[in-house]
């Protein structure tokens, strides 16, 4: 599972020209699933989430967490974080986990997010999507 978390000061995701997905301060979540990736994986990496204090305190020294800001979620799918592109000019996506395991585990990452008291907005799985962010510092975050 890879993870490119964003602290944004807001972001939406559209489909089709409707916003489907949108939060104010908080995380967009960038998620893509491999071959191998489990529930496990899907908790540790949303449990890290919820922890990291990316956020700056009184002192502008990052020490909070999304519980201490009242931080939102917006998790958008995002196979292509599994391109593959050393050889040729083509991305290869043969390490992306297949759309029907690859979608039941994104919909269980958003659900155990809920789990945890987490506001969480969505994209549209497989859908083309537009996604709009004011990304805040900016401040991005790879995740394994």
């Amino acid at each position: 599972m890879k993870i490119v978390l964003q602290r944004v000061s807001s972001a939406s995701v559209a489909v089709d020209g409707k916003i489907c997905g949108q939060i104010n301060k908080g995380y967009l979540v960038l998620l893509g699933v491999g071959h191998d990736d489990t529930e496990e994986d899907c908790q540790r990496l949303a449990d890290k989430i919820i922890k990291l204090r990316i956020f700056s305190d009184e002192n502008d020294k990052i020490n909070l967490s999304l519980e201490n800001v009242g931080g939102e979620l917006l998790i958008v799918s995002q196979f292509t974080l599994y391109a593959d592109c050393t050889h040729g000019n083509r991305p290869s996506f043969v390490n992306a986990g297949k759309p029907d395991r690859a979608e039941q585990l994104y919909n269980y990452f958003v659900d155990y997010c809920r789990s945890k008291g987490k506001h969480v907005e969505t994209g549209i799985f497989g859908a083309d999507m537009k996604v709009s962010l004011i990304n805040d510092g900016p401040f991005t975050v790879i995740l394994e």
